[in-house]
């Protein structure tokens, strides 16, 4: 059986809004609910840019059941590691117990804002590595003192700790941040449905227990389907371009200069549009068959919530949930 989730998408709604999203999310039935963590959009039709951990927060206080996460928090510059470990054993203990600490080596279009540049992968890389390992020995209690190479901890110690072991999620996008991470982490973080993620993930981790592979799949529900496309089109054709190329470009501008000759067709291709839910049940499929165990789907465009998820409720979860369980048993 794999775990559905509801992507608060911060890049397309403002955070009262989000919020609300939250409560009808839990409300219809979602498994768990997980927010992007942007100072930029990745195109100005978006038009949003709230501050994650804030939202977040108010949705711990307003729901109930759902598991809360970060997909994902970048450790490594906006944000020095201690205080992501302060923000995460504060929001679990807002939530009960609810919140999986969503990690990654981040976006330029994100982490540019401070003035410091853009390291490249590998430096990125040893900088999350680093910052994992700062996150644990605090959430673990005590003080901690950590001389790296990136990163100085002096006499840190978080004295509201959570009251159990935060889970710890990272993204990974191949060979080595699977190798590098997969034993520092909880759980494996991935957008594309890859099975040699998952295979190369678990030798890396060699005895340790089996992780939750956790994907996300754009949606775009609408009952007119060119719409849908069109809406697509509008705020989601970044997605075809691809993590490495994704991470590397500094502003909405260059987003929009390098999805110039994206076609409608093409978004319409990689991205299920309309209102059959059959076209969500092959997309999920496809992180199923590569191993995923939860799947948060990412429904475009922010003013076109609460129809999907009345849409989920009554139609998408059930078909979800009758297809994968027989999967399952």
């Amino acid at each position: 059986m794999v775990a559905i989730g509801y992507t608060l998408m911060t890049e397309q709604a403002g955070p009262k809004e989000l919020v609300a999203h939250a409560i009808r999310a839990e409300a219809a039935g979602f498994d768990f609910e997980v927010a992007s963590d942007h100072f930029f959009p990745w195109l100005d039709s978006q038009g949003h840019a709230c501050h994650a951990w804030t939202m977040l927060g108010a949705a711990a206080h307003a729901t109930s059941r759902v598991e809360l996460m970060t997909y994902v928090t970048c450790p490594i510059m906006r944000y020095h590691p201690a205080v992501v470990a302060q923000q995460t054993a504060t929001l679990d203990l807002l939530s009960d117990g609810r919140f999986l600490l969503g990690l990654g080596s981040g976006e330029n279009l994100n982490e540019h804002v401070i003035g410091q540049g853009w390291p490249p992968v590998n430096i990125r890389h040893e900088m999350l590595v680093e910052a994992v390992e700062i996150i644990r020995r605090l959430l673990d209690g005590g003080y901690v003192d950590y001389r790296g190479t990136h990163f100085d901890v002096d006499s840190a110690k978080l004295w509201d700790p959570p009251r159990r072991h935060v889970p710890i999620g990272v993204a990974v996008s191949g060979r080595q941040s699977c190798r590098l991470f997969a034993p520092l982490a909880d759980h494996m973080i991935a957008v594309e449905p890859r099975p040699e993620l998952g295979r190369w993930w678990d030798a890396a981790r060699q005895d340790e227990p089996r992780s939750r592979r956790i994907g996300q799949l754009p949606i775009c529900f609408d009952h007119d389907r060119d719409a849908a496309v069109a809406r697509a089109h509008d705020q989601f054709r970044w997605f075809s371009l691809g993590w490495k190329v994704m991470a590397e470009l500094p502003g909405t501008a260059g987003f929009a200069a390098a999805t110039e000759s994206t076609r409608l067709e093409d978004v319409a291709e990689g991205i299920p549009c309309g209102d059959d839910p059959q076209r969500v049940i092959e997309a999920v499929r496809g992180f199923v068959d590569a191993g995923f165990t939860d799947v948060a789907l990412v429904q475009i465009g922010g003013q076109h919530q609460e129809p999907f998820l009345d849409w989920a409720k009554k139609e998408l979860l059930p078909a979800l949930r009758a297809e994968f369980n027989a999967i399952a048993s």
